[in-house]
């Protein structure tokens, strides 16, 4: 082989493992479902900001090590989900990774196990409150995908594990492992959280409703139907816009300017976006849905700016 031939035959083989990486990394973006990484490092970071303003800054690391423990229980949680429901997924979501053939079962099993044992090892390591946090939210993924138990076969059930990591977990385990106590600030996030994290939990079963009715998953949208459902998840919405509109500036020593125009601004886009939302075209409605979850990220930008001002 001449010169030329061997640099290109190099060349190939850096273009093959990059498209091989490149690809791998894809593949794991996708299992991860981005929209629930970004939401989870948002909350993080937020909280983080919150502990800056109320008491002191908590170390930078600290942050980071938090970010690595919260994402990769994230990934544990929804690549669980995915294991046990390939056929669902199939049907529903065609494109998640192992119901698309591009990840094996085996593969997506070790993925699941290196992000168990990384955020309990280093939870260890940052004491006992971490440690209770990654537990808990390790455990609720756990009973609401795996059997016996699958609560995710219960609609009551099923939003309770949704709706109690993202409120309680995530925000009072994250803020008091960087503080040590709970903010008012943090109580009000979570109590908006709970009922916002519940219309996440049972919109999100809106467009999969044709995969749970095959598989028997008898979520709140297959007992009740999509419009009762879709409009259940925003009556949950408006209950935590109004909250934290009426009583976030009674209650809480922020920036009030900021909580209430940011709030009634976030309210009043989820109305113009519902207006166009149809619960029985499934296109339509996961673009809504994933509307809903943009808004989701917003307050963990609105409650520490206001903080912070």
């Amino acid at each position: 082989m001449t010169r030329t031939g061997e640099a290109g035959a190099v060349a190939t083989g850096r273009e093959r493992r990059a498209f091989s990486t490149a690809h791998a990394l894809g593949v794991l973006w996708r299992f991860s479902r981005p929209h629930t990484i970004i939401g989870t490092t948002l909350s993080i970071v937020g909280l983080y900001a919150i502990a800056v303003a109320e008491t002191s800054a908590p170390p930078a690391y600290d942050l980071v090590l938090t970010l690595v423990a919260g994402l990769t229980v994230n990934i544990a949680i929804v690549g669980v989900n995915q294991i046990t429901d390939v056929g669902i997924d199939r049907v529903n979501k065609p494109w998640l990774p192992i119901a698309a053939g591009d990840l094996s079962e085996r593969g997506a099993r070790l993925i699941v196990a290196a992000c168990t044992v990384i955020p309990l090892a280093l939870a260890l390591t940052q004491g006992a409150e971490e440690t209770v946090a990654v537990a808990a939210g390790l455990a609720v993924g756990a009973l609401y995908s795996l059997p016996p138990a699958r609560l995710k076969r219960f609609p009551v059930a099923a939003s309770l594990c949704i709706t109690g990591v993202r409120s309680v977990v995530v925000n009072l385990g994250v803020y008091w492992h960087f503080a040590g106590d709970i903010a008012p600030p943090v109580w009000a996030l979570c109590l908006f959280v709970l009922p916002f994290s519940f219309a996440i939990a049972v919109l999100k079963d809106v467009p999969d409703i044709e995969g749970d009715r095959r598989f028997s998953i008898r979520t709140f949208t297959v007992r009740l139907g999509p419009e009762k459902v879709f409009r259940i998840g925003l009556a949950a919405l408006a209950l935590a816009y109004g909250g934290m509109i009426v009583l976030g500036p009674i209650f809480l020593d922020v920036n009030a300017v900021v909580l209430v125009a940011g709030h009634v601004g976030a309210a009043a886009l989820l109305a113009y976006w519902a207006r166009s939302a149809n619960p029985r075209n499934r296109v339509q409605f996961t673009r809504f849905y994933m509307r809903v979850w943009a808004l989701f990220f917003l307050e963990y930008v609105l409650v520490p700016i206001a903080c912070l001002v």
